[in-house]
Parts: C-alpha cells; structure tokens; sequence
C-alpha cells in the first residue's frame, strides 16, 4: 500500500510542479531555430557559435537559471538581470530588453532570441557571455552543427 501512495504522490508531484526542470531543446532542433531565426553571419558570428554558447550557459535547458551573486542570469541564452531583464530583485538593472526575466525561462524563446541578438549587436559579437568565451571562441565548433 505504501508503494502505492508513494506511485500517486509522485504522480501527483509531477503534475503539480509543471516545468519545473523545463524544455531540453535537442542540438539539431537548437540549430534549426537559430538557422531560422538568422543567427549565421549575424554580427559576424556562426550558428555554430552560438550552438557552442547555449550549450555551455544552458546546456539547451529553456529553465536554467544561474546565480552570480548581485544578479542572475535566466533561460536558454543566460540573459542577465543587472543589464537585459527584470527580475524586480536586481538592484541598479536597467532592462534592456524591457522583459520580466520570467519570461525568458518558458518555452517560447522567441522573446529570448530577440534580447539575446540585442545583447549580441550592442556588443558587436558574443563577448558578453562567459561560456562563449572560456569554451568556444576560437575553437572549432563545427561539431555542434555536424549532421544537422
């Protein structure tokens, strides 16, 4: 019988915390939304470039969150709160983006991938984000694409 309870409540669990871990993008469907969306050449970045980035700020995970302290880093492309949405915790932000950072950790990344290309083109590349720069600027990268 205890079993039992514990097969419903983990059920019931399941079902009460929806998205809680959110939507793994799987990497060729990440690289047919970048493609669509006009990521190849844009501020003289690839799709491979940015495949790199959200692999390693997100690990493709539309929920991730990340935090650094005085602000907090928010969704597939770990958007900043300091600088590019609010959270209404981060002191001095300026919400670039003019997004609750909320809405940067749903399904639709639509809103994501608009702050992100702003974020890219004010800083004329990908330099802004970390994980791009310890783990993908310049390094082949074209096995985040491969076969795709």
């Amino acid at each position: 019988k205890s079993m039992l309870f514990l097969g419903f409540l983990l059920a019931f669990l399941g079902l009460a915390l929806p998205g809680t871990q959110g939507r793994i993008i799987s990497r060729c469907e990440m690289v047919k939304i970048l493609r669509r969306n006009g990521f190849q050449g844009f501020e003289g970045t690839t799709v491979a470039d940015w495949m790199c980035l959200v692999k390693h700020e997100s690990g493709y995970n539309t929920k991730a969150y990340n935090n650094n302290g005085p602000s907090r880093d928010y969704g597939i492309f770990q958007i900043n709160s300091k600088y590019w949405c609010n959270d209404g915790r981060t002191a001095g932000a300026t919400n670039g983006c003019h997004i609750s950072c909320s809405k940067l950790q749903d399904d639709n990344i639509e809103d994501d991938i608009r702050c992100a290309k702003k974020i890219a083109r004010e800083a004329h590349g990908l330099s802004p984000w970390y994980g791009w720069k310890n783990y993908c600027r310049g390094r082949n990268l074209s096995s985040y694409v491969k076969g795709c």
